[in-house]
């Protein structure tokens, strides 16, 4: 699969997946406009993509596209913590 069209793809199950999970009385929802691709990876026929949304929920999501099933797998995270560990002098 083509990486742009991998992109897009994974923005749309993205959005999909998060409007899914939001609070359904809360009124809201994202567009793939507010889903942003951190990182992209291209290997043989696969491809692996890390996203996340403009939300401040901590969510982040990792898309990996089997070529040989073609199969696209979602794994939702959830951020808990961020430190600075200082090591060495």
């Amino acid at each position: 699969m083509k990486n742009n069209d991998f992109e897009k793809i994974c923005k749309e199950i993205v959005r999909d997946y998060t409007n899914e999970h939001l609070d359904k009385s809360d009124n809201i929802s994202i567009t793939e406009d507010e889903v942003f691709i951190v990182w992209s990876c291209k290997t043989l026929q696969n491809n692996k993509i890390l996203a996340s949304t403009t939300l401040s929920d901590g969510m982040y999501y990792e898309l990996t596209y089997n070529g040989d099933k073609k199969e696209i797998y979602l794994d939702a995270y959830k951020k808990f913590e961020n430190r600075a560990i200082k090591v060495g002098e």
